[in-house]
């Protein structure tokens, strides 16, 4: 099943907020082998003029990823998602993402096209707090391999 073009523009609903915590940043920082204290320390972040610890640039891939269900799993759409390979990531801040932030994820398709037998998908997921400030935009492309 190829992937339906007429839901370019599609806006998903907004998930349930997600609680930062501190030890998720940690935790993915080593997990990434990001060393810088400010992802650590709480004390260091506040000397950079930051409420809590700040999660590495790419941490908000774990919020993305899982709000991504919304379309992956949308069966009028259809993903299979045993073909998926990810193809694209790229991020756009307003301000970094601190433990204690409580984001919500809007997801919005911008593209769907076909190339070579495959199908690519451009989701972009604007990422806010709770109140509605801007934290960060997110794009992802997916390729849909098709049969071989």
């Amino acid at each position: 099943m190829s992937l339906d073009p007429s839901f370019v523009g599609r806006t998903y609903p907004p998930t349930a907020p997600y609680q930062v915590g501190r030890e998720k940043i940690r935790e993915f920082a080593t997990a990434i082998g990001a060393t810088d204290p400010a992802h650590h320390d709480p004390d260091a972040a506040r000397a950079l003029g930051h409420p809590d610890v700040v999660a590495p640039p790419t941490f908000p891939v774990v919020v993305t990823v899982a709000a991504s269900r919304q379309i992956i799993e949308d069966p009028a759409l259809g993903v299979d998602y045993s073909r998926v390979v990810h193809g694209d990531q790229r991020f756009a801040y307003t301000r970094p993402v601190v433990a204690g932030d409580e984001l919500v994820c809007v997801n919005t398709i911008e593209d769907i096209s076909s190339r070579g037998g495959h199908g690519f998908l451009t989701t972009r997921t604007d990422v806010r707090t709770a109140a509605g400030e801007p934290v960060v935009a997110v794009w992802s492309k997916i390729v849909v391999r098709g049969e071989a």
